[in-house]
């Protein structure tokens, strides 16, 4: 394929705070199955893979990728940076899009949006993330190829190798980065999965576009969230 959107998607079973977390059952299927199908609905996307580690713990979500037919790969737990390598190894994109399974309530219409900048640009690296305005959860990051390849030639911490793009965005004197800003800055609403509470959120959000669940877009969750000040989460920095 000439040009090839590809979203890696990261995920693992043993996290510390709500371990299995991504295998949870929101309206009777795994969260990560629902995210991954939320992604294929970004029409610049052409194909998605899930980065897990070769750890026993993650078997369980491996045998679930395979009975779904989810491509993934898999390598190192902490060196989650060689598993995007050896993803943009095997597929050689055009664009490559991190994604983590934390973030169920993940928004195509944003990813399609931020890929046609990404392609229009010269930059290395595009996220909004940056300078954050949106709600925790909707995290995109676009990677330009070879810029990993290049990131394995410095001398990074283990930090680095764990925390993807650190090596990019901390670099700004080597990398071309970008931040794509909200309207209105709304960084406060914490959208994401990392405790009990969060996807308790979560599978509220799902509750209320139960049959629905593919296509409700960024101001529909908004407008959701607003109308129901007691169902939100709320960050305090």
């Amino acid at each position: 394929m000439k040009n090839l959107n590809l979203v890696v998607l990261q995920a693992r079973m043993s996290s510390t705070r709500l371990p299995g977390k991504v295998m949870s059952q929101i309206n009777g299927h795994p969260m990560i199955y629902w995210e991954i199908s939320r992604i294929s609905k970004a029409k610049l996307v052409n194909k998605t893979v899930v980065a897990i580690s070769d750890q026993s713990s993650d078997d369980i979500l491996a045998n679930y990728l395979e009975s779904i037919h989810q491509e993934y790969i898999r390598g190192s737990l902490d060196n989650v940076l060689g598993r995007y390598v050896k993803a943009e190894e095997n597929y050689h994109p055009s664009a490559i899009i991190r994604l983590t399974a934390d973030c169920p309530l993940v928004m195509p219409e944003l990813i399609d949006q931020y890929l046609e900048i990404f392609h229009k640009s010269g930059f290395d690296y595009l996220s909004n993330t940056l300078e954050l305005s949106y709600p925790d959860g909707l995290d995109i990051e676009i990677i330009k190829p070879g810029i990993f390849k290049m990131l394995l030639e410095l001398n990074l911490s283990e930090e680095e190798k764990e925390h993807v793009t650190l090596g990019i965005y901390s670099r700004k004197d080597k990398f071309k980065t970008h931040n794509v800003s909200n309207k209105t800055n709304i960084s406060d609403f914490r959208w994401t999965v990392d405790t009990s509470e969060d996807l308790a959120f979560v599978k509220s959000i799902y509750a209320h576009f139960e049959s629905k669940e593919m296509n409700f877009i960024f101001e529909d969750v908004l407008k959701l969230v607003k109308e129901n000040p007691n169902l939100n989460r709320i960050m305090f920095r």
